[in-house]
C-alpha cells in the first residue's frame, strides 16, 4: 500500500512541477505517466531482487539500431523486401510443379469421363470449370503463402514486428489511425483476408475499422501474378525488354502506391466517416527471443496458410462453374460473357481499359488469380479457362486487342486498387458483423 501511495505521489509531483501542463496535449501527459509507471516498477524490482548485469545489454544495442531514425527504416525495408523477394522468386518453381501435377490429374479425369461416356456439359462444368479454377488457385496461392507466412511468423517470433510498428507509428498517427495498422497491412501482402483478421490486435473499434477497410490497398498473393505479368508486358510494350529487374521495379512502385493510398484513405476516413482522436500507442518492446520452430510451423501453416487457402478454394470452385456457363451459353450466336463485355465496354474505355478487362475483374471476384485466364479466354473466345505458353504470346494477343503501354499501366493500377475478392469481403463481414461495412 505504501508503494502505491508513493507511486501516486510521484505522479502528482510530476504534474504539479510541469509549468506548461495546460499546454501539454495527450501525448505529453501520457509519456510522463508511462515514464513514472516504469520508473516505479524499476524501483520496486531493485528492492526485491538482484539481476545479474552483463557488460553489454544486447537487446538495447539492437533496439538502438533497429528503431533509430537513421538505420531503422532502411533495415526494415531491407528485411521486408528480402521476405518479399524470397516469396516471389521462390514460389515460381513450386507453383509450376503443383500446376503440372494438378493439370495432369485433370487430363486423367477428362479421359475417364470420355471412357464412361459422361455428357460434355458435366465434364465441362465440373472439370474444365470448377476443378481447373480450383487447381489454378491452389497452384498460384499455396507456394507464396507457404513461404511468406513462415518467414513473417519468424520475424514475429523473434520479436522484430513490434519494432516495425514502433517505426511506423508516427505515419499512421498522422493519418489519424493506430501504429499497429502497419502490422496488419504487412499481413495483407500475404492475403488481405488474413490481414483483416489480424486487425483484432487493434483495441480501438474505430481504428480497427479503418485498418479493415484499407487493408485491400496492398496487393495480396492473388494479385501478385497479375501485377508481375502486366509489368513484364508493360516493359515489353515500351521496348524496355522483359527483364526481371524492370518488372520487379514496377511492382515495387505499385506497392509504394498502395501504401500511400492506405495512409491517404485512412486519413480521409478518420476525418469523415470514422472521426475520432487517435488512441495512444504505448508499446512495450518485448525482448528478443530464439524462434520456436514448432510454434512457427503450426501458426504459419495451419492457422494461416491452410485456413486462407481453404477459404479461397471454397469460394473459387463454384465461380469456375459460373465462368464456364457464361462462356458456353450463347444468346443470338454470341456468348453471354461477350454480351457482358459489350455492356461494360463504354465504361472500360472511359478509364483506359475495355469491356473484357472489366468483365474479367467482375468474374474474378471469387479469386484474383483467375482474372488473367478469364481475360485470355474472352479474347480467344474459348469455352474454358486457358493460359498461353509464354509472355510473348500473351503480349501479342493483347496488342491485337488494341493494348498499349498505357492500357497495361491502367490495368496494374486498377488491379491494385479495385474491390476486394469475395474471400476478403466475407472476412470483412465476419469481422465487422455488418453487411453495410462489407458493401
Amino acid at each position: 500500500m505504501n508503494n502505491s501511495h508513493e507511486g501516486l505521489g510521484k505522479l502528482q509531483q510530476i504534474l504539479i512541477e510541469t509549468e506548461d501542463f495546460r499546454r501539454l496535449q495527450g501525448e505529453g501527459i501520457r509519456d510522463q505517466i508511462v515514464s513514472s509507471i516504469y520508473e516505479q516498477a524499476r524501483s520496486l524490482t531493485e528492492r526485491v531482487m538482484r539481476v545479474k548485469q552483463t557488460k553489454v545489454n544486447l537487446d538495447r544495442k539492437f533496439d538502438d539500431i533497429l528503431t533509430s531514425k537513421v538505420w531503422g527504416y532502411p533495415i526494415m525495408l531491407l528485411l521486408l523486401g528480402a521476405i518479399f523477394w524470397l516469396t516471389i522468386s521462390g514460389a515460381n518453381y513450386p507453383s509450376q510443379l503443383i500446376a503440372k501435377g494438378l493439370f495432369a490429374l485433370e487430363d486423367w479425369m477428362l479421359s475417364l469421363c470420355r471412357q464412361m461416356s459422361v455428357p460434355d456439359w458435366f465434364s465441362g462444368a465440373f472439370i474444365l470449370g470448377m476443378y481447373r479454377t480450383a487447381a489454378w488457385v491452389v497452384s498460384v496461392m499455396l507456394p507464396p503463402m507457404a513461404i511468406f507466412f513462415p518467414l513473417f511468423t519468424l520475424l514475429e517470433d523473434l520479436g522484430y514486428l513490434p519494432r516495425v510498428a514502433f517505426n511506423l507509428d508516427k505515419f499512421f498517427k498522422k493519418a489519424g489511425t493506430h501504429g499497429k495498422q502497419s502490422l496488419t497491412m504487412a499481413m495483407g501482402f500475404g492475403c488481405n483476408a488474413a490481414g483483416i483478421v489480424a486487425c483484432r490486435i487493434i483495441e480501438s473499434p474505430r481504428e480497427r475499422m479503418i485498418a479493415i477497410l484499407t487493408n485491400n490497398f496492398v496487393p495480396c498473393n492473388g494479385r501478385f501474378p497479375t501485377l508481375f505479368t502486366l509489368s513484364s508486358i508493360f516493359s515489353a510494350l515500351l521496348s524496355l525488354g522483359q527483364g526481371t529487374v524492370i518488372a520487379t521495379s514496377l511492382v515495387v512502385g505499385m506497392i509504394l502506391l498502395g501504401i500511400m493510398t492506405t495512409l491517404f484513405v485512412s486519413w480521409l476516413l478518420s476525418k469523415t466517416l470514422l472521426k475520432g482522436i487517435p488512441s495512444t500507442f504505448t508499446l512495450e518492446l518485448p525482448p528478443y527471443r530464439p524462434p520456436q520452430l514448432g510454434k512457427i510451423i503450426v501458426r504459419s501453416v495451419f492457422d494461416r496458410t491452410l485456413f486462407v487457402l481453404g477459404r479461397a478454394v471454397v469460394v473459387a470452385a463454384p465461380a469456375g462453374i459460373i465462368v464456364w456457363i457464361l462462356a458456353n451459353l450463347n444468346l443470338g450466336g454470341v456468348s453471354l460473357i461477350n454480351h457482358m463485355a459489350a455492356f461494360f465496354d463504354p465504361l472500360g474505355r472511359l478509364i483506359g481499359l475495355d469491356g473484357f478487362i472489366l468483365t474479367a475483374f467482375l468474374l474474378g471476384l471469387p479469386a484474383n488469380e483467375i482474372v488473367i485466364p478469364i481475360l485470355i479466354m474472352s479474347y480467344l473466345a474459348k469455352g474454358a479457362l486457358v493460359e498461353l505458353d509464354s509472355l510473348e504470346s500473351l503480349r501479342l494477343l493483347f496488342v491485337e486487342q488494341g493494348w498499349t503501354w498505357l492500357t497495361a499501366l491502367n490495368m496494374m493500377i486498377f488491379s491494385l486498387l479495385h474491390f476486394p475478392c469475395s474471400t476478403t469481403l466475407l472476412t470483412i463481414k465476419k469481422e465487422t458483423g455488418s453487411k453495410k461495412w462489407m458493401v
